[in-house]
């Protein structure tokens, strides 16, 4: 009977983290490359999930350095 009680704990994303899951894959796995990350951590960190505060910050900076295509 657990749950019903009290709300689901949800992770909220930020701003950046839900930019990065809207990208396609392969520009994903660019991203996480240039973090030097795996993609699975980048996409563990876009969900709100524990990750490396290192992983984290560099996937920060790689999102918030995208420039729109030309």
């Amino acid at each position: 009977m657990r749950g019903y009680l009290q709300p689901a704990v949800k992770a909220n994303q930020s701003e950046t983290q839900s930019r990065f899951t809207a990208l396609s894959r392969h520009r994903r796995t660019k991203l996480a490359t240039a973090a030097q990350t795996t993609l699975l951590k980048a996409d563990q960190w876009a969900r709100g999930d524990v990750v490396g505060a290192d992983v984290a910050t560099a996937l920060e900076g790689a999102v918030t350095s995208l420039k729109p295509k030309k």
